[in-house]
């Protein structure tokens, strides 16, 4: 089956295949396929042919652990850092933000909009401008900026959170909420390191 090229970087093959490397190569450990397949929610029999053809490619290397093989980006192969570099640009806000995020009480939840959650969604469209979160709860605003500090230069574009009660992001008459409701939202997943191996 084909699929479209991504409308965030369309160079590559899909999303899945951007997104797949974008955890191995900013991942904290080595990922098994079915490691990917849960962080990703993809079947793994789609996700296992696509580390298939990244290991023949030589863009990530495997190491057998027991029976389970485990990917490592192949830091030898010099397109690694600009690759690693790109899709940190591209797919990583998502990633990189609900990592930041996690453990932060006080979010119940968290999402991206605007520009970059529509490219995420396919949207045609121009490159996109600030990212651009959606917190709902109240969780300390000064322990939310901390640890969103340094993001900015690494994803090399600006970062602007908006917050919103749980009560207010319920309503159906709020015009903000509306707004950003009838347009692509990208939920984050705020545990702790949910794409790191664990012994």
């Amino acid at each position: 089956m084909r699929t479209s090229a991504p409308a965030l970087v369309p160079i590559f093959r899909s999303a899945l295949q951007a997104r797949l490397l974008l955890r191995v190569l900013t991942g904290d450990g080595g990922l098994t396929a079915a490691d990917l397949a849960r962080a990703l929610g993809e079947p793994e029999p789609t996700v296992y042919r696509e580390t298939r053809r990244l290991l023949d490619a030589g863009l990530l290397m495997g190491e057998h652990v027991g029976r389970a093989q485990v990917l490592l980006p192949a830091e030898g192969n010099p397109a690694t850092a600009p690759l690693r570099q790109l899709l940190v640009v591209t797919y990583g806000p998502s990633h990189l933000v609900g990592r930041a995020l996690a453990g932060i009480t006080g979010i119940e939840e968290a999402y991206l909009h605007g520009s970059w959650a529509a490219r995420f969604h396919g949207e045609p469209g121009g490159p996109p401008g600030d990212i651009d979160v959606l917190l709902v709860g109240a969780p300390d605003r000064r322990t939310v900026d901390a640890a969103l500090e340094g993001l900015e230069p690494e994803l090399g574009r600006e970062v602007n959170v908006t917050y919103v009660s749980p009560e207010r992001w319920r309503s159906t008459d709020d015009p903000f909420v509306t707004t950003v409701r009838a347009r692509p939202l990208v939920p984050l997943e705020l545990s702790d390191h949910p794409d790191r191996l664990t012994s």
